[in-house]
């Protein structure tokens, strides 16, 4: 009788926008390799690269250095997280290797409502979808001063049974094609209430602006979310030309509609579900809108 080969393993691709060696990616790729299931791929940004949005490269080449991760076959890249997906999807980076599904994550500090514009994680995600490869984007909603990076581990872990379910249905021809998902995970990671498909809701922590006499960047980030929070310190001070206006992002308040619903996305992160969000690549008016626009142009 002719022997009948197994398989090759589902093939899944990490990337992020905190950077190749943030904890949260680590924690996720070894969550990943401990299946024993999928051959694991890492490119991501070999530095931070938070709040780019979907920003490519285009005039200049990118660098790739092998990065050693037990388990995966990785490599930290000289672009932002849309470089490092679409690079990793296009098979010449992993010789050949297209991957099953990309994951983009975990990031750290939630990426709930119109915060998926500015996320760096989120396009991460969003570029494998565009290019037709399903995708799933993945946050914990970090809490300076009461978050642990225990934490960040558990919301790892608590994510690969979503992951799994997601191939199986990829691996049966029954996935959609029509959106990839964003995730949230809630502070208290270890006591989620489980997973909720939601929406996307209209949170947004606002930004503002405030002169400074430093010239390191803010010490936090536009979600609050830095791990390595320290003081400016009088070395910091820029002393380049006493012309010059230095200006940092400052949040000003988060705000987000509590009438938009139970079913919104950092309404029930905050409830302590587990959001998972189907998202498009695309962001459309509200329909009502089109009537105005179209009795407007009527008359010029």
């Amino acid at each position: 009788m002719a022997s009948t080969a197994a398989a090759p393993a589902p093939v899944v691709m990490v990337t992020n926008d905190d950077g190749i060696d943030a904890q949260g990616l680590r924690f996720l790729v070894d969550q990943l390799v401990a299946q024993g299931r999928y051959r694991v791929l890492v490119c991501a940004p070999d530095t931070d690269r938070s709040g780019v949005s979907h920003c490519i490269t285009w005039r200049s080449a990118l660098r790739c250095k092998s990065v050693h991760i037990n388990g995966a076959t990785a490599f930290g890249v000289s672009g932002t997280p849309a470089d490092c997906a679409s690079l990793g999807i296009s098979g010449k980076l992993f010789d050949g290797l297209v991957p099953d599904l990309v994951l983009s994550g975990i990031n750290i500090g939630n990426n709930c409502g119109l915060h998926v514009v500015y996320s760096g994680t989120v396009a991460g995600a969003r570029e494998a979808f565009i290019y037709g490869i399903p995708a799933l984007s993945m946050s914990y909603n970090w809490v300076a001063g009461q978050s642990s990076v225990n934490d960040l581990k558990v919301a790892a872990e608590v994510c690969i049974p979503l992951i799994n379910a997601v191939m199986v249905e990829i691996k049966s021809g029954t996935y959609p094609k029509g959106s990839f998902l964003n995730i949230d995970v809630p502070s208290d990671a270890a006591h989620h209430k489980g997973y909720k498909i939601t929406k996307q809701g209209k949170y947004m922590a606002r930004i503002g602006w405030e002169q400074t006499v430093y010239q390191k960047p803010s010490v936090e980030s536009y979600q609050t979310a830095s791990m390595d929070i320290d003081g400016e310190k009088d070395s910091d001070i820029d002393t380049s030309s006493a012309n010059d206006l230095l200006f940092k992002r400052v949040i000003v308040k988060r705000s987000y509609d509590e009438e938009e619903g139970e079913d919104m996305d950092y309404k029930s992160l905050a409830d302590g579900y587990i959001t998972v969000t189907p998202l498009g690549a695309l962001s459309r008016a509200e329909a009502d809108v089109i009537p105005y626009y179209k009795a407007c142009l009527s008359r010029i």
